[in-house]
């Protein structure tokens, strides 16, 4: 299944910011019209929509190890300490994308703000008389005036 597909803890928040469904989003971005903002924001999207699969498969793997019904021979240390540190690790991961995103979204304009004019650069040429060599302009201060 696509990360599109997946839903994430952060959908609404990315629908209200940019007044579409995640899927129409995802679908102006292969168009080509997405902006920056929405490109990124999609990006850590994708990431969070992966982290919070891999955190919902440990949680229930780390549920089904000691179950009422199961053997408990079944039941390894290892087996908890490991899905432990793997639950850790799906978690901050899950987390960092989370406050990324976040704060990708609280730094947007306001949908009803204009967004800002465009600057344009333009190279200022100025014509300069080119510069003596150095052997001659070192000369020059050297002269002695009667």
């Amino acid at each position: 299944m696509s990360v599109i597909d997946k839903s994430t803890s952060r959908d609404a928040a990315l629908q209200d910011a940019f007044g579409a469904e995640v899927a129409e989003l995802y679908a102006q971005a292969a168009r080509g019209e997405a902006n920056a903002a929405l490109q990124r924001a999609l990006e850590l999207r994708s990431f969070l929509a992966v982290a919070e699969e891999q955190v919902a498969r440990v949680r229930d793997r780390v549920h089904t190890a000691p179950a009422p019904d199961g053997d408990v021979d079944d039941l390894c240390a290892e087996d908890l300490r490991g899905d432990a540190a793997w639950l850790e690790a799906a978690l901050a991961g899950r987390d960092s994308y989370t406050a990324a995103l976040d704060e990708l979204l609280r730094t947007l304009p306001a949908p009803t703000q204009a967004p800002a004019a465009e600057v344009q650069l333009r190279p200022k040429i100025t014509a300069t008389a080119p510069l003596a060599p150095a052997a001659s302009r070192a000369a020059a201060v050297r002269m002695r005036r009667p």
